[in-house]
């Protein structure tokens, strides 16, 4: 790009730059393979005539967006299918997390695609749950786009707490059939991506019922819609649930049954089977049903730490142009990212988001080497990794949220504009903290696991799961160590501090006459804060690592920035949680102020990269889609190219000036 078209504080803030950017792109593609072959992609595939909106979807009515919606998601198909056969050679676990790496779809979709689920789900759950012959039949045609699918679990009643469930599913021996029903109103499966008009069949999780027993939740291939005219079939009662904060070309909906037949060999057999006699054949491990679930949640850390970092990308941008007060009289406006509470508004943003990318890789390996495991009928990994797994859904989901919005309000009021897109990645990314597990109820589940592997290490029990080793350290409490390494240790006190709490209370409350349950219940805030606590000392413990085993690959200066980066955020935590740290460590009044002034100092030193940081993240302008955070820094021509595309500009005089205002204005209405 031309100097000349990028705007003079962006250059001067470029030339700042004291590392390699894009070696930093290539760190974070994975390899310059990858951003080769990435920005090779991008490019062919945002020049297909068609593909990006003329008028922006702003301005469309909730219908037209699903339409529009719908129309670019099969010309963005249509467009990959080079792609596709680039990839016909890799393994399934291969294509996933290449797929999973890529932005495009953001670029031609701002709110998310009504074939997300299509895509993501109900192509997974066939893979993992389905058997060979399922996965042979099935998977091919949804492959193929034959059929359209989605993923029904979440009902109007129920939906982190699956096993309440209300959809039933009955087999009738006599003809070999399943019998799906929707008994009452909260019944009916809400929220599926896609189910409204668009897809044509869906996985739906149902109660398995054979002669009067019940067996649990199921998984169950269900046809909804007719093959050719696409109209809904006898006893199946769908449609879309109606404008949301976010997700509005998603085509969410509702489905229903009224005793809806399917046949047996449409329940997905992989880990449990249904014989024609209706004999039911137990999988080795319940849990193994919840891979499909394990696997989105791996999905939505890198989802949302991807939304994050553009969400940081415009603001370190624009905050970079913004010009606004005069601290000093008679000097020039200062750019706000000059100002340190700005600073301290974005640079933990960048780092936010490096911590979820590289903590998202690892979660994958262990993903893909116990989902190994499994396949081999080792089921031993299976507890720790939905564990981790709901942790990292937990924390991303609430930090990059948070930082999404701290990021909107670092941009003024510019940063209310939908153009600036900072209210469309908050809408999608504050979906997250309530969808695939609400992040309270998962918090008890990771709390329920830390209750009783306390219980296992101080019975004497060995074997314990590695990431909650550090329960069982009994050496005194050590002096604050100012090092990474002895902050990182500090955590885990917080943490263990924070569990050995919330467990006396919960003894206390039983001791007290209380049922387990109602213990439980009132000791939850607690509990809930402990596993939070452990969430987080995952997060730091993954992000350390990863970095210093990157390190000695990289030049020496980005390796720095990158240590700084790492140090900042640690620091920022322990500032955040200082109330814990004093309870649970020897932090004193004097560490805090020293951890204060290296924070402050640090804020000082990534200062002069912050602009080369976002750019590394190499997003494109289309991807971006932000009048604010434009490669070239043309943040008000481009907030008033924007405005002027409004149709109600598309006249000096709207007709209501006749119909209302005028009468109104002369008394006459």
């Amino acid at each position: 790009m031309a100097n000349k078209k990028v705007n003079e504080d962006l250059l001067k803030e470029r030339a700042k730059c004291n590392f390699d950017v894009e070696e930093l792109t290539n760190l974070l593609d994975d390899g310059a393979d990858y951003t080769k072959w990435r920005r090779t992609l991008e490019h062919n595939i945002l020049n297909v005539k068609g593909l990006l909106d003329v008028i922006p979807e702003e301005y469309l009515s909730h219908k037209e967006k699903y339409e529009n919606g719908i129309r670019k998601s099969l010309m963005m198909r249509q467009a990959l299918k080079l792609y596709d056969k680039e990839s016909a050679g890799r393994s399934f676990e291969e294509n996933i997390r290449f797929n999973f790496r890529n932005s495009l779809w953001s670029a031609v979709m701002k709110d998310i695609s009504p074939i997300l689920l299509h895509l993501q789900m109900f192509m997974v759950a066939i893979i993992e749950q389905g058997n060979d012959e399922q996965r042979e039949y099935w998977a091919k045609r949804a492959a193929n786009f034959e059929i359209i699918g989605t993923y029904a679990q979440t009902e109007l009643g129920h939906g982190t707490f699956i096993r309440g469930l209300e959809t039933q599913a009955t087999y009738d021996e006599d003809t070999e059939e399943f019998v799906l029903h929707s008994p009452t109103l909260t019944a009916y499966k809400w929220w599926p991506g896609g189910m409204g008009h668009t897809a044509n069949h869906c996985v739906v999780m149902a109660q398995l019922n054979i002669k009067g027993k019940n067996y649990g939740i199921q998984p169950f291939m269900v046809q909804i819609r007719d093959g050719e005219t696409h109209m809904p079939l006898p006893g199946v009662k769908v449609g879309e649930v109606g404008p949301k904060m976010g997700f509005n070309t998603v085509n969410n909906g509702f489905l229903g049954f009224d005793n809806v037949r399917i046949p047996r060999d449409w329940m997905l057999m992989k880990n449990a089977q249904v014989l024609k006699d209706g004999t039911f054949k137990a999988s080795p491990n319940s849990k193994l049903l919840y891979g499909t679930m394990v696997y989105i949640r791996v999905i939505i850390v890198n989802e949302v730490s991807k939304n994050l970092a553009k969400a940081t990308t415009i603001a370190v941008r624009y905050s970079a142009i913004r010009r606004q007060s005069q601290p000093k009289p008679g000097a020039p406006e200062p750019q706000i990212i000059d100002y340190v509470t700005q600073q301290h508004k974005l640079l933990i943003a960048i780092a936010t988001s490096h911590a979820y990318h590289f903590t998202v890789r690892w979660l994958w390996d262990c993903f893909t080497k116990i989902s190994q495991e499994l396949k081999r009928g080792e089921f031993k990994n299976l507890p720790e990794l939905h564990v981790l797994a709901c942790s990292m859904k937990v924390t991303s989901s609430a930090d990059c949220t948070a930082l999404i919005e701290k990021c909107r309000l670092a941009c003024g009021g510019h940063g209310y504009m939908m153009s600036s897109n900072l209210p469309v990645l908050y809408g999608v990314s504050i979906a997250t903290v309530t969808y695939e597990g609400e992040n309270t109820v998962l918090l008890l589940q990771i709390a329920r696991s830390l209750v009783k592997t306390w219980d296992q290490i101080y019975k004497g029990h060995i074997s314990v799961s590695p990431s909650m080793m550090y329960l069982g350290n009994r050496t005194p409490l050590p002096e604050w160590d100012t090092s990474l390494q002895g902050m990182l240790k500090s955590f885990e006190r917080v943490a263990k501090g924070k569990v050995s709490t919330s467990i006396s209370s919960l003894d206390k409350y039983r001791e007290s006459g209380l049922s387990p349950e109602d213990a439980w219940n009132k000791a939850s805030v607690q509990l809930i804060a402990a596993a939070e606590a452990h969430a987080r000392v995952i997060l730091l413990s993954v992000y350390k690592t990863e970095v210093e085993r990157r390190a000695s690959t990289l030049s020496a200066p980005l390796a720095t920035v990158l240590h700084q980066l790492l140090e900042m955020y640690y620091i920022y935590w322990t500032l955040e949680k200082i109330g814990d740290f004093l309870l649970y460590t020897k932090l004193t009044a004097s560490d805090v102020r020293d951890l204060q002034h290296r924070y402050e100092d640090l804020l000082e030193k990534i200062r002069p990269n912050a602009v080369a940081l976002v750019d590394a993240f190499d997003f494109r302008d289309e991807i971006l889609c932000s009048t604010l955070g434009a490669y070239d820094g043309r943040a008000y021509e481009r907030l008033m190219e924007e405005a002027l595309k409004s149709p109600l500009n598309a006249e000096p005089v709207n007709q209501s000036f006749e119909k209302y205002l005028k009468p109104f204005m002369r008394g006459k209405l």
